[in-house]
């Protein structure tokens, strides 16, 4: 059988040009960066497509293929004569090198060319990265050159970052090495998808908003517990110099020549985890069908897609697809990871709870018309494929089995027609709640409404942190809760469709340039680490070729 980088590799594409055409672009409206990816010049037309959000089941490490059958789905489109476009994240090269290896999809559905894609692509993470940690040495300069803003160096909340996974990089010390080196303190990294110039990145609707965000970032409090921004330190337009080619959308391919947009990376279990407005505006202006997704599970990434992204950018998906496989169900069910791809009735049957947890609130809390599309595994039976449909009909949900993986669009054109069947119900999706509640409540709301909290419980920094924010005025924000993305819960382990659990808050961080604050909960890291055996050990490049494998 063939890796997928091999699969990619065997497929002849097409000139990036080809692709721009399809969509109606002309010369002028795109740069190519080589044969196959160009940058496309934002734009957000009074013709809109009509979106589709693509979420999933909460993960396990057999891996439920959201992104490969985002793909899938429109290739599927397209084979049915539709107008598509795809609206994807960006790849970390933390996951890359970390647990995981790529993510451009799998077998016949992926986008392409997918060896740039997973490592460096365009360069929007690297120019991220540097406008962050641009602002970090503007800021201990600032310290060192007399300290003007009165910056209380025990109150630094801004950190540098690194698209790369290094446990060892979260709590450090800068400055040391004598006075000519700086002003020591504490200092840390987050990964380069959880940093808020990666949030700003993907929630600015354009130049002038990304600078507004950019100046509004909090990195500091004085000595008199005053906010210090990005824009007291008068370094947003540098910063912004930084990003401005980072702020188009870049357009690549799928194995089978639809377009796809592919632009912003942050992570849905520290961050929001949706690609870029930007992108999915300029896609909507474009096609007549937009296929985009959300990070992880719908409990964070669906969640946060709607209320934080559909409420800042006025978007309404009038169809979600929700991805399952019959052995993530087993999984979620008690069978081992082993075990899952064995027949077990009876892991299955309490499994599917964790389904259904996701289509109640998909449909329930946010009004979404939902169709739950299989991942099929040539381990999977017609009697557990038909079990599961006939338990989402019951919930209210369409249901399609989805074989891109092994077949392309040819193996999701019954899934999309579904899909198409839904978007024509129409409907206008809920949030989970309102503006005006305060941020205890916010945080009540998502952890009772979806995740099926009994009670919230906050730690005396958390409570802290809450009183300092109201006292600056950003009480008003929405919430972007960052937790395992392993189960409903902010424990690991609490699988299938716990409910009744204490939601364990721990911290609340301000971030006011990209307009959220960000709810840590349990013990979650903004800066991940590598696994005993990362994947980056089992990668090799030919010196004479340069041929790459252990990618994906």
């Amino acid at each position: 059988m063939k890796t997928d980088i091999e699969i990619a590799n065997s497929v002849k594409l097409q000139p990036i040009a080809n692709i721009a055409q399809k969509l109606g672009l002309k010369e002028g409206d795109f740069e190519q960066y080589g044969r196959y990816k160009a940058k496309v010049n934002p734009r957000d037309d009074k013709k809109k497509g009509k979106l589709v959000l693509v979420t999933a089941i909460n993960p396990t490490a057999l891996g439920e293929g959201k992104t490969t059958t985002s793909i899938g789905l429109a290739d599927g489109m397209a084979k049915l004569g539709k107008k598509v476009c795809l609206a994807l994240r960006e790849p970390s090269l933390g996951p890359v090198f970390g647990v995981k290896g790529g993510a451009t999809g799998g077998g016949m559905a992926q986008i392409a060319p997918m060896e740039d894609i997973n490592l460096h692509f365009t360069g929007d993470l690297h120019a991220i990265t540097c406008a962050n940690n641009l602002i970090s040495a503007i800021l201990d300069n600032h310290i060192y050159q007399g300290n003007k803003l009165g910056i209380n160096p025990t109150k630094v909340i801004w950190k540098r970052c690194l698209d790369m996974n290094d446990r060892a990089l979260r709590y450090t010390v800068c400055g040391l090495g004598g006075s000519a080196n700086g002003v020591p303190r504490q200092d840390g990294f987050n990964i380069t998808a959880a940093s808020e110039v990666m949030a700003i990145l993907c929630l600015s609707k354009d130049l002038d908003d990304l600078k507004k965000r950019l100046s509004n970032i909090v990195v500091a409090y004085s000595y008199e517990d005053k906010p210090v921004t990005c824009g007291d330190l008068g370094c947003a337009d540098a910063a912004a110099i930084v990003l401005k080619d980072a702020l188009r959308p870049n357009l690549v391919q799928t194995l089978e020549g639809t377009p796809a947009l592919v632009h912003g990376g942050p992570f849905a279990n520290i961050a929001h985890g949706c690609n870029s407005i930007i992108a999915t505006k300029t896609a909507l202006s474009l096609a007549d069908y937009v296929i985009t997704e959300a990070g992880f599970g719908a409990d964070l990434g669906a969640q946060k897609f709607f209320d934080i992204k559909c409420r800042i950018a006025g978007l309404n998906p009038e169809a979600v697809v929700l991805v399952a496989t019959v052995r993530a169900l087993k999984y979620n069910g008690g069978a081992s990871k082993e075990e899952a791809a064995k027949a077990n009735d009876d892991a299955l049957q309490k499994g599917i709870c964790n389904l259904l947890g996701h289509i109640d609130n998909l449909r329930g809390v946010y009004g979404a018309n939902v169709v739950v599309a299989i991942n099929k595994f040539i381990t999977d039976t017609d009697d557990e494929i038909n079990y599961i449909a006939n338990v989402c009909k019951q919930a209210g949900a369409e249901c399609e089995i989805c074989e891109c993986w092994a077949k392309g669009g040819e193996g999701s054109t019954a899934l999309a027609e579904k899909v198409l069947a839904a978007l024509e119900k129409g409907g206008k999706i809920r949030f989970s709640y309102s503006d005006d509640m305060d941020i205890i409540q916010k945080i009540q709301a998502v952890a009772t409404r979806v995740y099926g909290a009994k009670e919230v419980e906050f730690s005396p920094k958390a409570l802290s942190s809450i009183t300092q924010i109201k006292k600056v005025g950003k009480g008003d924000l929405p919430i972007c809760i960052a937790k395992t993305q392993y189960s409903f819960s902010d424990d690991a382990k609490k699988l299938g469709r716990p409910v009744g659990f204490t939601l364990h808050v721990q911290d609340v961080e301000l971030r006011g340039g990209a307009g959220f604050l960000v709810v840590v909960c349990g013990n979650i890291m903004l800066m991940p680490g590598l696994g005993k055996v990362p994947n980056a050990l089992n990668m090799t490049i030919d010196s004479v070729t340069g041929e790459i494998k252990g990618l994906f």
